[in-house]
């Protein structure tokens, strides 16, 4: 049974949401091409999530069969969020771009997931990363205009940031689709209006794998 992992960062629920808008559309689209397929949900709005400490990096890196109690405690949410990640075969992500990056709630999450010897490993100094054979599907919804050959593109932190980390923990095949300019919203432009080059992008991704 195929998987798909659901992660949404967006502090805003529902409609107000325009990445959730977006994701939401892609599940729809998802469960069309994969009948009986399963789709597990994690909202990081909803999500308790610590920043890394110190005595997260000592369970970390204290051999499972030695950890304590109280180690096994602060891993428990990292146990988690990786256990999801590695149960499913594919990944998409409603990313709201935050002061040109990403929401604070979804570094916090790749902080809890970004794990030696579950994501990836540094065996004979060479780092490789473990999620294999995953594909990730990045929904980004930004007030302006960030694309490339943009004036502001310069400015744009998501697409880099999150090709490296993902990378790192073995997801390579990743794809991009935007919706830029959703700050004309506040000066009645449509909400469909705005969101339709990214719906029809959405789609056009799933009809090209048909």
């Amino acid at each position: 049974m195929s998987r798909l992992l659901r992660v949404d960062s967006s502090p805003f629920p529902g409609e107000a949401s325009f990445s959730r808008q977006l994701t939401s559309e892609f599940v729809a689209q998802w469960h069309e091409s994969h009948p009986g397929g399963r789709v597990i949900e994690r909202d990081l709005a909803k999500t308790s999530l610590a920043p890394v400490n110190a005595e997260w990096v000592a369970a970390a890196y204290t051999p499972e069969s030695s950890r304590t109690p109280e180690q096994n405690a602060a891993l428990k949410t990292s146990d988690q969020l990786i256990a999801e990640l590695q149960a499913s075969d594919e990944y998409v992500f409603g990313v709201s771009m935050h002061n040109f990056s990403i929401p604070s709630i979804l570094k916090l999450w790749i902080d809890q997931v970004a794990r030696a010897g579950k994501t990836f490993s540094y065996e004979g100094g060479v780092p490789a990363g473990l999620l294999q054979g995953k594909k990730a599907t990045f929904l980004v919804a930004t007030g302006g205009v960030y694309e490339q050959g943009t004036p502001m593109a310069a400015m744009n932190h998501i697409e880099p940031y999150l090709r490296s980390v993902f990378g790192f923990i073995g997801v390579k095949d990743v794809t991009f689709i935007n919706a830029s300019g959703t700050a004309r919203a506040r000066f009645g432009v449509d909400r469909t209006t705005i969101l339709q080059p990214a719906l029809d992008s959405i789609r056009a991704q799933f009809q090209a794998a048909a």
